[in-house]
């Protein structure tokens, strides 16, 4: 096959034909063809040869030219690619390192195999370009909903056509038992989009709670436009799912809006996914009430927040515990994953039993460190009183307002307190010291003998060693392990030591101990200062 006169409108011709089949750019088609004539050269001249062919994209003649670049006489290798300065001369006037000498060669006639070379070298560039289409059109649709029909299915998972190439529906990602047939009509969640060596690979979703928010926004025009916005989704697919939206216009009820008239909206949704029931929540800023809202139909009597943890206590009525729970802990599963927290919920009598039994302890402890008696002590505890150091180092008019002490009874109880706080620190400090705890740790600022006790015990016994500590091993914290929360029980958790206060300990010892520059500190301080105010000014 010589590229002749005859044939080479055909390449351009053929080069189109190939680029609308496969829905991609001709340029590409062409720059394929030309990378496989230039081949089919190179084993007809040398292969060692730097042969490159241009294709007209008006006329479609090919051009065949070999190129030789003059280098350094020690850096010549490749005499038939390269030239030393000298020989470039007889070429070239006044030649120099890095130019390139260019001269046209007579075109090539293609044999059986050379033309078998260059056809399989076009079908790569070919597919290669098809997939990068491929990718690129699916790539920006990741996170949308896409119609198609299926193929077939393959080990639970199914096949999809979705025009231009195919997705799968992986087995866990569907709802419940649902079984599809060959040619039926599919809807799913584009989740995500890899490109692997066999081609772009693109993952189907029903589960994710991304597809409900999706087919709301498609049914409620008021999500599309953003006068309301989905802001948290939790599913059990094919059972239940909870969503929460806000209205940023007054006049418009969200959760009334995402219903429909008669229900028309919401329904629609519901038939998609196989008659999963759906709560629509209202959002609230404020994590307690938005909460309550979110155990509907569940009544709540309480709400008890603990941020640091990230947990929430729940007390609702009795008759309420199985209604808040929902079957199989469905109900309270969901508004957890709702809120992003982890809920207790327990009785009103549960709650009874536990504040009461707090309460004695507290009632005992006045009773046994202050050798008050019952009533007084009770007393205390009912004014809100938990602690000795409370009783101790509280201003004098707060125990004057307890009905019956004066100022000498006060003063006497304040002076009780602080000689049982008095001794029990030095008991502590004794028994540091018996663990081997060195003066630099003992003199650090910021902790108690209780705490010095406390680090000794888990081997911490020189400064040095406090510097070496993570915050969190000294205030707790939690950890996520395979989707549950874990408690990381902190070495000085029990002394109400918060993650700030240990970043601080931890930082001052290191400052003390001279591993850290304060100097270097404020300048990465108000770094981030600035940051966080350009920050800001960006955002408004």
């Amino acid at each position: 096959m010589a590229i002749t006169s005859a044939n080479q409108l055909e390449l351009l011709q053929t080069a189109e034909a190939v680029a609308r089949e496969k829905m991609i750019d001709p340029g590409l088609v062409v720059e394929a063809m030309e990378e496989s004539l230039a081949r089919a050269a190179k084993s007809r001249y040398g292969s060692e040869m730097d042969i490159r062919v241009s294709i007209d994209r008006k006329t479609g003649k090919a051009t065949f030219t070999r190129v030789r670049t003059v280098v350094e006489d020690e850096e010549l290798e490749n005499y038939q690619a390269e030239l030393t300065v000298e020989q470039a001369k007889q070429y070239m006037s006044d030649p120099a390192v890095g130019d390139t000498y260019v001269e046209e060669i007579p075109p090539v006639e293609l044999g059986r195999i050379a033309a078998q070379s260059a056809k399989q070298v076009i079908l790569q560039k070919v597919r290669e370009a098809e997939r990068d289409r491929q990718f690129a059109e699916f790539e920006d649709r990741v996170g949308t909903i896409i119609n198609g029909t299926v193929k077939r299915e393959e080990y639970g998972n199914v096949i999809v056509d979705v025009g231009r190439g195919e997705a799968i529906l992986r087995r866990n990602e569907k709802i419940g038992r649902e079984a599809y047939r060959p040619n039926d009509r599919i809807r799913c969640y584009i989740k995500d989009v890899r490109r692997e060596t066999r081609g772009p690979q693109i993952f189907l979703s029903r589960t994710a709670p991304e597809f409900m928010a999706e087919l709301f926004k498609m049914e409620v025009p008021e999500i599309y436009d953003g006068i309301i916005e989905i802001k948290a989704v939790a599913r059990d697919p094919g059972s239940r799912a909870k969503i929460a939206v806000i209205s940023y216009d007054g006049s418009i009820d969200p959760v009334g809006a995402c219903v429909g008239m008669r229900g028309s909206r919401v329904q629609a949704v519901v038939n998609e996914l196989q008659g999963e029931k759906i709560d629509i929540i209202p959002w609230n800023e404020d994590t307690p009430t938005f909460l309550v809202n979110a155990l509907q139909p569940a009544e709540v009597s309480k709400v008890v927040l603990d941020e640091d943890a990230e947990r929430i206590e729940v007390v609702v009525p009795d008759e309420q515990l199985s209604l808040a729970i929902g079957r199989r802990g469905q109900n309270v599963r969901l508004a957890s994953q709702l809120t992003g927290l982890d809920i207790d919920i327990m009785t009103e009598s549960e709650d009874s039993i536990k504040r009461q039994k707090e309460f004695e302890e507290r009632t005992k402890l006045f009773m046994n460190a202050l050798d008050v008696d019952e009533f007084f002590a009770q007393l205390l505890v009912a004014e809100g009183f938990t602690n000795l150091e409370e009783v101790a180092y509280v201003e004098l008019d707060e125990l004057l307002n307890i009905d019956g002490v004066d100022e000498g009874t006060a003063g006497e109880l304040q002076a009780r307190a602080r000689d049982v706080l008095e001794a029990e620190a030095n008991a502590a400090l004794e028994r540091a010291r018996e663990l081997g705890v060195e003066d630099s740790l003992v003199d650090f600022d910021g902790l108690t003998p209780q705490m010095i006790a406390a680090l000794a015990e888990d081997g911490v016994k020189t400064l040095e060693d406090f510097a070496t500590c993570a915050d969190w091993e000294l205030a707790g914290g939690w950890t996520t392990v395979e989707g549950e929360r874990v408690k990381d029980d902190g070495l000085l958790e029990p002394f109400d030591v918060s993650l700030e206060e240990a970043q601080s300990l931890i930082m001052t010892a290191r400052i003390a101990l001279g591993w850290v520059d304060p100097a270097e500190l404020e300048a990465d301080e108000e770094e981030l200062e600035e940051d966080a105010a350009d920050a800001e000014g960006d955002e408004a």
